[in-house]
């Protein structure tokens, strides 16, 4: 009887989504600031906006697994699901902040396509949470957890070649400073992206 008269499921699902939809469009505007080193404050703050909008889904998210009694999958998953999708958008916004305060006056191509890499495991971090309302559908689910892991690896690949070359070729110890934390912060959107595909990959293999 309790039981009963208890919140059951609540939107965990819609809360996932829009926080995904706030990943996406905070990767798009890192790719764009890195691909045409433009405007970069109005990058960075767009940044911060789809950041300050995941955090306030992160907190409602976390306010309704206290309220709600009958949870779609375990509350560990969901606490640590939206919070690790909270983690992509911070450090996107740690990026963004680096490049404007470090006053890096020019991009390299490793970090461009750092940026690119990040978007497309965005991109499929929203797919995969998209599919989770179903964890039936466990095939294309997990499909798309393993293209995020292709891609961190990719983007593992990029950074070890581009910290080569940096410290090969590149004269300025300011600069190779600089651009060394720029390339950690985006290789690291894509280990928090696969510690999200990680997750829901747990469960999937937990409730399907």
């Amino acid at each position: 009887m309790f039981g009963r008269l208890m919140p059951r499921e609540g939107n965990f699902f819609e809360l996932f989504n829009a926080h995904a939809d706030r990943i996406v469009e905070g990767s798009q505007e890192l790719e764009a600031m890195l691909t045409s080193f433009a405007n970069l404050e109005a990058h960075a703050q767009r940044i911060d906006g789809a950041e300050r909008a995941a955090d306030k889904i992160t907190h409602e998210t976390i306010t309704l697994l206290h309220k709600t009694f009958i949870t779609p999958f375990d509350r560990e998953q969901i606490h640590g699901l939206i919070t690790r999708m909270d983690d992509i958008l911070d450090l996107m916004q740690d990026v963004a902040e680096s490049i404007v305060l470090f006053d890096i006056r020019r991009v390299t191509p490793e970090a461009k396509q750092l940026a690119e890499i990040c978007q497309m495991c965005c991109a499929r971090v929203k797919t995969a949470v998209s599919l989770l309302t179903n964890v039936k559908q466990n095939e294309a689910i997990l499909k798309t957890c393993e293209e995020i892991d292709r891609l961190e690896s990719d983007a593992d690949r990029v950074m070890r070649a581009a910290m080569s070359k940096l410290f090969r070729d590149e004269p300025d110890v300011k600069q190779l400073i600089k651009l060394r934390s720029i390339y950690e912060l985006l290789e690291a959107i894509t280990d928090r992206c696969e510690d999200v595909a990680n997750i829901i990959e747990g469960i999937v293999l937990e409730n399907s």
